[in-house]
């Protein structure tokens, strides 16, 4: 009886030109591929004229469907695994299924390809020797806010998800949390028609994002410089002057007062009054 094996199969994030010619040949030929979405999957398959059976494995389901896969490949049978887009994996399911499997000994194949997050640091212009991936961040204010204060002092790269409803908090809060200045690259829509790149200090984006609502569509992957080890004395010290003068230079006084009283903690009454000097 033939040897069964799991494929991880990477596909595209965006553009479909990104699909490799191993990954079609593999989900051509193996006997059934597991997929996040049948739907996404079936349209995917479609575009490469690809006929396959398709079965769902997701948040939901994936512990019920170990058991069931386990006898599959027992039986010699070649399955791959694919997510809606991207590398298996990598903020999306499968961890529990290949966990398992490969604990017991069964075969599993990496059929490498596209990841956004790698797709993000190869264009971001910051330190790659050393990075991490945090994936998405909490979704709830309070429990992000305490994530990336837990993050404020590590000197790697960090690299997050996020998604078009929540990244103008997410930018906001990192840029309490990190301080303004921190250097931010924000990438929205990788490999897709209205891929962008927004490069500068986390006080600049978020003073941009509040300016030009269009920013805020897509899918984000958010990479940040390091600490470079200012201390949390620096950071408490942040310069209520200088976010005001970033801000004023996009914003009405009204809203940037209201912005940096998020980025630096003190009253929105006291930095309008600020503003208000600065102008005059």
């Amino acid at each position: 009886m033939a040897e069964g094996v799991l494929y991880c199969v990477a596909t595209p994030i965006g553009n479909l030109e990104d699909m490799t010619a191993r990954a079609k040949r593999i989900l051509a030929e193996v006997d059934k591929v597991y997929a996040e979405d049948t739907r996404v999957a079936r349209s995917l398959f479609a575009h490469f004229g690809i006929q396959n059976t398709l079965a769902s494995l997701h948040d939901h389901n994936e512990a019920g469907r170990v058991a069931g896969i386990r006898a599959e490949l027992e039986q010699g049978m070649q399955l791959a695994l694919v997510s809606d887009a991207g590398t298996p994996l990598i903020s999306d399911p499968g961890y529990k299924l290949v966990h398992a499997l490969g604990q017991e000994g069964h075969r599993i194949v990496p059929v490498p390809g596209v990841s956004a997050v790698i797709a993000a640091l190869s264009v971001a212009g910051l330190p790659t020797d050393r990075f991490v991936f945090e994936g998405f961040l909490p979704a709830k204010p309070a429990a992000r806010r305490k994530a990336l204060e837990g993050l404020r002092d590590e000197s790697r790269t960090l690299v997050f998800y996020e998604s078009s409803h929540r990244i103008a908090d997410m930018l906001a809060d990192l840029a309490v949390a990190f301080g303004a200045d921190r250097q931010v690259v924000m990438l929205r829509e990788l490999t897709k028609l209205y891929e962008s790149i927004y490069r500068g200090s986390a006080g600049d984006l978020v003073a941009q994002m509040s300016a030009d609502p269009n920013m805020s569509r897509g899918e984000f992957v958010v990479a940040a410089g390091g600490s470079k080890g200012v201390g949390l004395e620096l950071h408490a010290a942040l310069s209520a002057d200088s976010v005001l003068a970033v801000l004023l230079e996009e914003l009405p006084v009204k809203q940037a007062a209201a912005i940096a009283a998020r980025l630096t903690g003190l009253p929105k009454n006291q930095l309008y009054k600020q503003a208000l000097a600065k102008g005059s």
